[in-house]
């Protein structure tokens, strides 16, 4: 009997720290809030596959679709302004974006590891492996394809 309550004991204590753990705690990064003063500009140059050059709407199309990876990306959402189309070039079948980030200045180690190139390209490359498009909408499956510069 006495070894019975014991463990109904401990149970009920295990039980009750449980519950006030998940209570009580709280993410400290989900609500701080930055002071984001400085400005990360990033230009993205996608080649596109010949048959694709003569679409009139696949410039609009990919800028909604890097306006939505990067307004949904978890780790970037936050700091993310905005995608602007600079170039389209049909001799040379390449599109450049402008792709726009507002970051806390002065602040190295944000800019190194979370405002990096390979940091930014991923995200993009991660969604464009995820996602079934159509043959012109499909652009980055081949890393090549893709070049992001600062």
């Amino acid at each position: 009997m006495a070894i019975t309550s014991i463990f109904l004991g401990l149970f009920v204590v295990i039980i009750i720290s449980l519950c006030l753990f998940g209570v009580a705690y709280v993410d400290e990064d989900e609500n701080e809030i930055l002071e984001l003063s400085s400005n990360k500009t990033f230009l993205l140059m996608l080649k596109i596959p010949e048959e694709c050059v003569t679409d009139e709407e696949l410039p609009r199309l990919l800028t909604k679709r890097l306006t939505d990876v990067y307004s949904s990306s978890p780790s970037l959402s936050r700091y993310f302004t905005s995608v602007e189309a600079m170039d389209f070039r049909e001799e040379n079948a390449t599109i450049t974006y402008h792709l726009q980030f507002e970051v806390p200045s002065k602040d190295d180690n944000f800019l190194k590891y979370m405002m990096s190139e390979e940091l930014v390209l991923g995200i993009l490359l991660q969604d464009f492996h995820d996602q079934n498009m159509s043959a012109c909408e499909a652009l980055g499956l081949d890393p090549e394809s893709l070049l992001l510069y600062e």
